[in-house]
């Protein structure tokens, strides 16, 4: 009689795990190259998930695919250090059937991650260093510190139109300066008005840490890692160091893209299509996109039409045939032309080497 084997080994196969993330749980499907094995919930721990495949696959190669989002990329990192190879996808990357999208729930996500990840229907998205996330972090949070500033401006704005109360026309055209900040001060002093004063409280706060993250990311572009980058970006109009940073942390490599259009589908720059046979119907931008990068380059590209001649003949020509805000999209796609350019060129701008 042969002595039965027990001692497990999957080398040479490979074992597919779709992970659906959450707080408290995650929801996990696994794989193997012909059957399901099972779906379960376990504790959000990689080290728990890398100690399950490693105890019941042994000698097996390890994949797994997870959607990007809430928890960034810390889970694809800390699964590489346990030797588990795994891909971060955009949610609407995932091939979904109709069934799935009017059952949804954990169960269903990570069963159709797991299935796509095997029949190899996923591309997994671009992973930045740490050094990288770290600056991209300081970047878009002073973004969202001045996004709230504005919404706190409106708020004040509103606020005194409630009331009646209006600001000298001299200071008017001068808004949010220290003396527009200080009459209005005045005004909540002699009202004893609570409301404005917790408001303008709010305004300063944010300002000041504004001006703190903006000295900090003049700081990071003077460092080794950016320097020579924010000097090409730089010499092109319409660009600072705020729009050039942003620009730099949010593409981290420009190698990334081979081509521009690659590069304005990634912005958000390129417009949706819906074509049937012969019938081609080109819409509104897409609404895929980098927020924080087409926020920036549209603002830059109103920057660079009052710097720059040339741009600014385009756009009158633009504007000729179509609505101010279509014409400065266009405005913004050769401006993002200038930007790969000196960076792929390694090159400052010069109107007479970019082609657009």
């Amino acid at each position: 009689m042969h002595p039965q084997c027990t001692q497990l080994d999957f080398t040479g196969q490979r074992v597919f795990v779709g992970i659906d993330v959450a707080r408290r749980s995650w929801k996990v499907c696994i794989l193997v190259e012909e059957l399901h094995h099972r779906t379960f919930t376990m504790p959000p721990l990689p080290v728990v998930l890398a100690s399950y495949l490693q105890r019941n696959f042994p000698g097996a190669k390890y994949s797994c695919v997870y959607e990007a989002g809430y928890f960034g990329f810390w889970i694809e990192k800390a699964l590489a250090k346990l030797s588990v190879d795994c891909m971060v996808v955009n949610p609407g990357d995932v091939p979904t059937t109709n069934k799935e999208k009017t059952s949804k729930n954990d169960r269903v996500d990570t069963n159709k991650l797991a299935r796509s990840l095997r029949n190899g229907e996923l591309r997994g998205i671009y992973v930045p260093s740490d050094p990288a996330l770290d600056t991209r972090s300081v970047v878009r949070v002073r973004a969202s510190f001045v996004r709230k500033q504005t919404r706190c401006k409106n708020q004040i704005k509103a606020h005194l139109e409630f009331y009646g109360l209006k600001v000298p026309a001299d200071l008017e055209r001068s808004h949010w300066s220290r003396r527009y900040i200080g009459y209005v001060e005045q005004l909540q002093r002699e009202r004893q008005d609570h409301a404005l004063e917790a408001l303008l409280r709010e305004l300063l706060y944010l300002r000041e840490l504004i001006k703190d993250l903006t000295k900090k990311i003049h700081q990071l572009s003077l460092g080794e890692v950016y320097a020579h980058d924010i000097q090409l970006l730089l010499s092109i109009p319409g660009i600072g160091v705020i729009a050039a940073m942003t620009l730099l942390t949010e593409m981290v490599s420009i190698s990334r893209f081979p081509k521009l259009e690659h590069l304005a589908s990634f912005v958000g720059l390129v417009p949706g299509e819906h074509s049937s046979g012969e019938t081609v119907s080109v819409g509104e931008l897409t609404p895929r996109r980098s927020r924080e990068l087409r926020f920036i380059v549209v603002e830059a590209a109103w920057m660079a039409v009052r710097q720059d001649p040339a741009l600014l003949q385009s756009y009158s020509e633009f504007c000729k045939r179509m609505k101010k805000t279509q014409a400065i999209i266009r405005i913004a796609r050769k401006l993002l032309n200038r930007v790969r350019f000196v960076l792929k060129n390694q090159q400052p701008y010069n109107t007479s080497l970019v082609t657009e």
